[in-house]
């Protein structure tokens, strides 16, 4: 039986999302296509109808995470807000919700050990969030590596006052 266009596109979107986030939270190996097709409210079944595999997911995954990032970068930039992106991008929030947050930030080390193709997929989307960036390419190049090692170090350590303290010393220098 054939889905209607929308509603198998829908369904599509519905799945990248969800992989996105679980992605995010737990990283690639340790989520599984079937935790993937539950969280989107589908059958594991249902999967190969959308990707030829879960390194295919992964790369959609990773690509629509750099665009709502992207997306949240650019729409920070016209609000008028007491709280500035770096700050919010350097928050404790950030940090302790990695599912809600940065893909590149969650999944850079992998991307780094993974496929050419999942590499040049986050590649690509980097050059648009850094072309996204004011100044001049130095300065976003630092800027965006910055704030991304930041939260990294920040989730990598035990000790809360340490990762609050890398959090403010990036915040502060970027200032």
């Amino acid at each position: 039986m054939r889905y209607p266009v929308e509603e198998t596109a829908a369904k599509h979107e519905r799945i990248v999302k969800e992989a996105s986030r679980l992605f995010r939270e737990r990283g690639f190996e340790n989520v599984s296509v079937g935790e993937v097709m539950k969280a989107a409210g589908l059958t594991h079944g249902a999967f190969y109808a959308h990707f030829g595999s879960k390194e295919e997911l992964q790369a959609a995954a990773v690509a629509y995470g750099q665009k709502v990032s992207l997306e949240r970068m650019r729409r920070s930039k016209s609000k008028k807000s007491k709280e500035s992106y770096d700050d919010r991008y350097l928050s404790r929030w950030h940090r302790d919700n990695p599912g809600d947050g940065c893909t590149m930030a969650a999944l850079a080390p992998e991307v780094a050990r993974s496929t050419p193709e999942l590499k040049a997929a986050f590649e690509q989307r980097l050059e648009n969030f850094l072309s996204a960036k004011p100044g001049d390419r130095k300065e976003a190049i630092f800027r965006v590596a910055a704030m991304i090692g930041g939260v990294v170090l920040a989730r990598a350590v035990q000790d809360p006052q340490l990762s609050d303290e890398i959090l403010a010393s990036v915040r502060q220098e970027l200032g």
